[in-house]
């Protein structure tokens, strides 16, 4: 369905955004761009500065330093004027409250009683309308989730911000609720940051994704992107599994002791490329290394591999579900792909 709404301009930019606690920064000098109806997914370990980060934009914190602009607008003022939809990890639905009356609760008091606007609120973020007249505690966690996102797009909100919204959820669940509001944000073409720490949330619902550590935005990118060409070992190491293997690198190529892999951008001299286990094919052919099969995970779609190979030791390989090689198999493995760079 088509949720009515009223299109407005909207869009987020922060600049140099810093904020201490006594003598400890948090925030040093974090810039990020959120395009206007797009789902940016700011992901950092705990501590890193994300929540802060929301709640400076939300504007329940002031920043010690730094711009933040709606809709090309700098912001200022409480958070009630920003124009801010705010889901938290719990939901925080009003338990003497019904549905209904939670998802109503910060319009005016005259648009309180527009069933009609609850109705389709509810089945847009995918629940029957019978869901009105009970209570929170009559939902499953998900369906708590699917509440708040209804009560935060209740007021049309230029921006809405979710702070780890599923990490409370079991792991079916995590994924069906996350798949359903993140669909249910871009059909109103809702500017919206996620905050989270699980990179899989991050890497499957974000069409942009920024990596913050140490208060700091360290890269920002694509999904794709992001997992392809890491902008350093501690992001690669981050968002997925990598094998860093010493290498030599001249002009767009890279010769490591499994053969040679292109690089993402050109480089010269000693250091390491970062790749992706999968980017090991045990299917090299007769000019692949050798290596031994030391151990296997099978996971059914796929399985992880340990390998031992000459020179450099164990190095880890990942490959699909039906070509898992037996434990003391040999192989001959090659290089796919591209790879990320650091000179030594």
């Amino acid at each position: 369905m088509t949720l009515t709404a009223t299109r407005v301009e909207t869009g987020l930019r922060v600049t140099g955004l810093c904020r201490s606690f006594g003598p400890v920064p948090v925030l040093r000098g974090v810039d990020l761009v959120v395009p206007e109806g797009g789902l940016t997914a700011v992901l950092g370990p705990s501590g890193c500065g994300k929540t802060t980060l929301l709640r400076l934009i939300a504007g329940f914190d002031r920043p010690d330093a730094g711009t933040i602009e709606i809709a090309g607008r700098p912001t200022s003022g409480p958070a009630e004027r920003r124009g801010i939809g705010y889901v938290t990890q719990e939901g925080n639905l009003f338990p003497h409250l019904t549905v209904a009356r939670n998802i109503t609760f910060g319009l005016p008091r005259r648009e309180r009683r527009a069933n009609a606007r609850v109705a389709e609120l509810l089945e847009f973020v995918g629940l029957d309308v019978g869901f009105a007249t009970r209570r929170p505690h009559e939902l499953s966690g998900g369906q708590q989730q699917r509440v708040a996102l209804a009560r935060a797009l209740a007021p049309q909100p230029r921006i809405v911000l979710l702070d780890e919204p599923f990490s409370a959820l079991d792991a079916e669940l995590r994924a069906g609720t996350g798949r359903a509001v993140a669909d249910a944000l871009a059909a109103t073409a809702t500017t919206t940051v996620l905050v989270t720490h699980d990179q899989d949330d991050a890497l499957r619902l974000a069409s942009r994704v920024a990596v913050m550590r140490d208060g700091v935005i360290v890269q920002e990118d694509t999904p794709t992107g992001l997992y392809r060409n890491p902008a350093d070992r501690g992001v690669a190491a981050f968002v997925g599994d990598v094998v860093v293997l010493p290498a030599t690198a001249r002009g767009g190529v890279a010769e490591c002791a499994l053969g040679r892999v292109g690089l993402v951008a050109a480089a010269d001299g000693p250091g390491t490329v970062l790749l992706r286990p999968e980017q090991i094919a045990l299917d090299g052919g007769p000019d692949g290394v050798v290596a031994h099969v030391r151990h296997a995970d099978f996971h059914g779609h796929d399985a992880v591999v340990r390998l031992q190979v000459p020179l450099i030791g164990e190095v880890t390989a990942r490959c699909p579900g039906h070509q898992l090689p037996a434990v003391d198999d040999q192989v001959r493995v090659s290089l796919r792909g591209t790879a990320t760079f650091e000179r030594a």
